[in-house]
């Protein structure tokens, strides 16, 4: 295909779950917007959407316990975990919309209902645990919340989890039936052929090198097939939503608020069991505290998935170090970030967490044996040869200048930046990522498309009902709203 003079409505880079996300949003309000993607693979969702490449959690604070932190005067402060939730919920309305009106013929394809739990040990775990649903319990998102601390109980929850623990060590779990488990690549798979299906180019294997705004206010792609040939394309607005390859494309814009940013890659491991015998076992995903040095991402957990519709059991993730954005990306990548505006933003970051750069080496280091190690502080009956390693995706975390101070790493939250003028935004950051892409591209629309926006609100009602409106402290409409997403999402057909 020749992009010599074409020109769009919309360009959306890569063909990811954020992407795919937006472009069935703007498509269902303006059917006759013209939109292109451009993806570098040859299949939507091959780096971090892809099932493989992430953990498939349905991101709602239910377990873990990242998103609730103890204060200094003890008190656990909730609103992080409120927020993903009330985020989470979003998405669940907008998937079942697509499942409404046949856009998803088997919802079951991509979402499960799972448990989900927390697991932690040792007495100071327990106390925090404890406190942490005294917090929560209360709060109408929160409110089918079990605590236990006892054994007997607990291995009914995850039996592999409990058995042959030692008696005399203090655990305790939490349990919410309302979880799920995600397969991101297939849900981001279906909302691409159903683009495709409404007029949507989306261009596999092509290389957006260049992004520079002309003199008119358009934004002009440089693009680069897979035959080597260079082209054109023109859109007014464009959504940088590459993933770990957004901030070297953000760079290339050259606008103001690309300046002073930098990306921090992470990448990812994870055991997964091939014993049926073990796997059936476990019926659940239940987190644990992240271990003394590690991220905030970095958080160990034992889950059920979903995957080709077979039932499997991971564990991880074991973090490591790689300077490639992106899975299939350049070992030159981290190198090629550093710019004379974000340099000493990078440095300071680097000075400042060496500790962290020590934790991903001894990860790296980490040898079959000692993976299973920490493999069996969860489950300790596990076998060596019931387990392999496997390569999850590469995330990139936005470090950035902040009120705390120069080159903050930020490992809680993803963040659009957008050109003054609302004609280009990127997305940037991992976590918690594709469970929120609903709220995140919802939030890109009200903030780039304002002139848009009361044409567009009764749709935006109807795919998403709770859209404008603070869920706290509307205890029946988050009712509803788990009823219907229940029912129109089959979370109500566990496969167990």
């Amino acid at each position: 295909m020749s992009h010599e003079s074409s020109t769009s409505d919309v360009v959306l880079i890569g063909a990811g779950i954020m992407s795919t996300t937006l472009g069935v949003l703007l498509k269902e309000m303006a059917p006759d917007m013209k939109i292109t993607a451009f993806e570098q693979l040859g299949v939507a969702g091959g780096e971090s959407s892809n099932e493989k490449n992430n953990s498939g959690t349905g991101h709602a604070a239910l377990c873990e316990l990242n998103y609730t932190t103890e204060q200094p005067d003890g008190s656990i402060d909730i609103n992080a975990a409120v927020k993903i939730n009330e985020r989470f919920q979003l998405s669940r309305q907008f998937w079942s919309y697509l499942a409404k009106h046949n856009l998803i013929e088997n919802p079951q394809n991509f979402i499960t209902g799972l448990p989900h739990m927390s697991f932690v040990k040792g007495g100071e775990n327990v106390a925090f645990l404890k406190k942490r649903v005294e917090a929560l319990e209360d709060h109408p998102l929160f409110q089918e919340i079990e605590f236990s601390e006892d054994p007997d109980e607990l291995k009914e929850w995850f039996p592999l989890i409990m058995d042959d623990r030692q008696a005399n060590e203090p655990v305790a779990g939490t349990r919410i039936d309302d979880g799920t488990d995600v397969n991101y690549g297939e849900l981001t798979r279906t909302m691409a052929d159903y683009l495709e299906s409404e007029g949507v180019n989306i261009n596999y294997h092509y290389d957006v090198q260049d992004i520079k705004q002309t003199a008119d206010g358009m934004w002009e792609l440089k693009i680069k097939d897979e035959n080597g040939a260079i082209g054109t394309h023109k859109s007014k607005f464009v959504f940088i939503g590459a993933g770990g390859g957004s901030l070297p494309l953000l760079q290339k814009t050259g606008i103001p608020e690309s300046k002073h940013i930098g990306g921090f890659p992470i990448s990812g491991q994870y055991l997964e069991c091939s014993n049926p015998e073990v796997i059936e076992q476990h019926y659940a995903k239940v987190y644990g505290k992240n271990p003394p040095g590690a991220p905030l991402i970095v958080v160990p957990h034992l889950d059920t998935r979903y995957i080709d519709g077979k039932r499997t059991l991971i564990f991880g993730p074991f973090a490591g170090f790689s300077p490639k954005f992106l899975k299939t990306g350049s070992n030159k990548d981290l190198f090629a970030s550093f710019k004379s505006d974000n340099v000493l933003t990078m440095l300071a970051a680097g000075a400042k967490n060496i500790p962290l750069m020590q934790y991903l080496i001894q990860q790296l280091r980490l040898n079959k044996e000692e993976r299973m190690n920490e493999l069996r502080e969860f489950f300790p009956d596990a076998e060596d040869e019931d387990w392999d390693l496997k390569i999850a995706g590469q995330r990139v975390q936005v470090i950035k200048d902040t009120s705390e101070g120069k080159g903050m790493i930020q490992f809680s939250d993803t963040e659009v930046v957008h050109s003054k003028d609302r004609s280009l935004a990127a997305l940037l950051g991992g976590s918690p990522g594709a469970s929120t892409s609903v709220s995140d591209m919802v939030g890109l629309i009200e903030t780039c498309f304002p002139e848009k926006l009361d044409a567009w609100k009764p749709k935006l009602k109807e795919m998403i009902p709770s859209f404008g409106e603070t869920l706290s402290d509307k205890p029946e409409l988050i009712a509803k709203i788990k009823t219907s997403t229940m029912k129109a999402l089959e979370l109500d057909e566990l496969k167990k």
